[in-house]
Protein backbone atom coordinates (compact mmCIF):
# COMPACT_ATOMS: atom_id res chain seq x y z
CA UNK A 1 0.00 0.00 0.00
CA UNK A 2 1.18 3.59 -0.86
CA UNK A 3 1.64 5.91 2.24
CA UNK A 4 4.51 8.22 3.41
CA UNK A 5 7.57 6.79 5.35
CA UNK A 6 7.74 9.74 7.78
CA UNK A 7 5.46 12.38 8.53
CA UNK A 8 6.05 15.61 10.67
CA UNK A 9 2.81 15.59 12.27
CA UNK A 10 0.68 11.89 12.78
CA UNK A 11 -2.65 13.85 12.86
CA UNK A 12 -3.99 17.20 10.37
CA UNK A 13 -7.05 18.61 10.14
CA UNK A 14 -9.29 18.05 7.33
CA UNK A 15 -8.87 21.35 5.59
CA UNK A 16 -11.07 22.41 2.57
CA UNK A 17 -10.91 22.06 -1.20
CA UNK A 18 -11.08 25.57 -2.62
CA UNK A 19 -10.23 26.40 -6.19
CA UNK A 20 -8.35 24.43 -8.97
CA UNK A 21 -5.71 22.49 -9.09
CA UNK A 22 -2.38 24.83 -9.58
CA UNK A 23 0.32 22.17 -10.13
CA UNK A 24 -0.16 18.85 -11.66
CA UNK A 25 -2.61 19.96 -14.48
CA UNK A 26 -0.78 19.04 -17.62
CA UNK A 27 0.72 16.10 -18.92
CA UNK A 28 4.57 16.14 -18.00
CA UNK A 29 5.55 12.34 -18.87
CA UNK A 30 3.21 10.17 -21.03
CA UNK A 31 0.91 10.73 -23.80
CA UNK A 32 -2.50 10.01 -22.67
CA UNK A 33 -3.83 10.92 -18.66
CA UNK A 34 -7.01 10.70 -16.90
CA UNK A 35 -7.96 14.45 -15.17
CA UNK A 36 -10.22 14.73 -12.07
CA UNK A 37 -13.02 17.07 -12.51
CA UNK A 38 -14.34 17.54 -8.67
CA UNK A 39 -12.49 18.02 -5.64
CA UNK A 40 -12.32 15.46 -3.16
CA UNK A 41 -10.01 12.93 -1.38
CA UNK A 42 -8.60 9.60 -2.87
CA UNK A 43 -7.58 7.07 -0.97
CA UNK A 44 -4.43 4.66 -0.88
CA UNK A 45 -6.75 1.74 -1.62
CA UNK A 46 -8.68 3.51 -4.82
CA UNK A 47 -5.24 4.83 -6.49
CA UNK A 48 -3.79 0.85 -5.86
CA UNK A 49 -6.88 -0.45 -7.12
CA UNK A 50 -6.57 1.98 -10.47
CA UNK A 51 -2.92 1.34 -10.71
CA UNK A 52 -3.52 -2.43 -11.21
CA UNK A 53 -6.53 -2.52 -13.18
CA UNK A 54 -4.94 -0.29 -15.68
CA UNK A 55 -2.01 -2.48 -15.49
CA UNK A 56 -3.87 -5.63 -16.28
CA UNK A 57 -5.74 -3.79 -19.23
CA UNK A 58 -2.05 -3.37 -20.84
CA UNK A 59 -0.52 -6.14 -20.08
CA UNK A 60 2.47 -4.47 -19.04
CA UNK A 61 3.21 -3.00 -21.96
CA UNK A 62 3.77 0.66 -21.81
CA UNK A 63 4.67 2.84 -18.80
CA UNK A 64 2.33 4.41 -16.35
CA UNK A 65 3.09 7.33 -13.89
CA UNK A 66 0.87 7.99 -10.98
CA UNK A 67 0.75 11.52 -10.27
CA UNK A 68 -1.26 11.64 -6.95
CA UNK A 69 0.30 10.58 -3.78
CA UNK A 70 -2.00 9.72 -0.26
CA UNK A 71 0.05 12.26 2.08
CA UNK A 72 -2.97 13.03 4.43
CA UNK A 73 -3.55 10.40 7.52
CA UNK A 74 -7.53 10.19 8.35
CA UNK A 75 -8.06 9.59 11.83
CA UNK A 76 -11.32 7.98 13.05
CA UNK A 77 -12.24 7.08 16.42
CA UNK A 78 -13.50 3.51 17.82
CA UNK A 79 -16.98 2.55 17.31
CA UNK A 80 -19.67 3.19 19.97
CA UNK A 81 -17.12 5.98 21.89
CA UNK A 82 -18.46 8.37 23.60
CA UNK A 83 -17.79 12.37 22.15
CA UNK A 84 -14.76 13.87 23.66
CA UNK A 85 -11.59 12.31 24.68
CA UNK A 86 -9.56 13.71 21.81
CA UNK A 87 -8.91 13.13 18.06
CA UNK A 88 -9.25 9.69 17.08
CA UNK A 89 -6.00 7.91 15.60
CA UNK A 90 -4.66 7.55 12.24
CA UNK A 91 -6.40 4.84 10.27
CA UNK A 92 -5.69 5.18 6.46
CA UNK A 93 -4.11 7.69 3.94
CA UNK A 94 -5.40 10.03 1.10
CA UNK A 95 -4.45 12.25 -1.65
CA UNK A 96 -6.11 15.50 -1.84
CA UNK A 97 -6.87 16.42 -5.49
CA UNK A 98 -8.59 19.01 -6.65
CA UNK A 99 -10.44 20.21 -10.38
CA UNK A 100 -8.04 19.62 -13.42
CA UNK A 101 -5.59 17.73 -11.61
CA UNK A 102 -3.80 14.73 -13.63
CA UNK A 103 -4.05 11.25 -11.97
CA UNK A 104 -2.50 8.64 -13.85
CA UNK A 105 -0.35 8.97 -16.99
CA UNK A 106 0.19 6.49 -19.78
CA UNK A 107 2.70 6.03 -22.93
CA UNK A 108 3.39 3.78 -25.37
CA UNK A 109 0.07 2.27 -26.31
CA UNK A 110 -2.66 2.90 -28.83
CA UNK A 111 -4.93 5.96 -27.79
CA UNK A 112 -8.30 3.08 -27.84
CA UNK A 113 -6.48 0.58 -25.50
CA UNK A 114 -5.46 4.01 -23.18
CA UNK A 115 -8.79 5.25 -23.10
CA UNK A 116 -10.29 1.72 -22.18
CA UNK A 117 -7.42 1.42 -19.37
CA UNK A 118 -7.55 4.65 -18.19
CA UNK A 119 -11.79 4.10 -18.19
CA UNK A 120 -11.42 1.00 -15.80
CA UNK A 121 -9.03 2.98 -13.84
CA UNK A 122 -11.90 5.65 -13.67
CA UNK A 123 -14.42 3.08 -12.26
CA UNK A 124 -12.24 2.88 -9.20
CA UNK A 125 -12.09 6.09 -7.79
CA UNK A 126 -14.85 8.44 -6.19
CA UNK A 127 -14.73 11.49 -8.27
CA UNK A 128 -15.42 12.06 -12.42
CA UNK A 129 -12.84 12.49 -14.40
CA UNK A 130 -12.13 13.11 -18.52
CA UNK A 131 -9.33 11.69 -20.47
CA UNK A 132 -6.58 14.23 -22.05
CA UNK A 133 -3.89 13.50 -24.48
CA UNK A 134 -1.05 15.39 -25.31
CA UNK A 135 -2.01 16.82 -28.01
CA UNK A 136 -4.67 18.73 -26.85
CA UNK A 137 -3.23 20.65 -24.39
CA UNK A 138 -4.41 18.21 -21.45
Amino acid sequence: MLMPKKVKFRKVQRGRMKGKAWTGGHIAFGDYGLKVLEPGWITQREIEAGRIAITRFIKRSGRIWIRMFPDKPITKKPQETRMGKGKGAPESWVAVVKPGRILYEMEGVPEETAREALRLAAHKLSLRTKFVTRAEGS
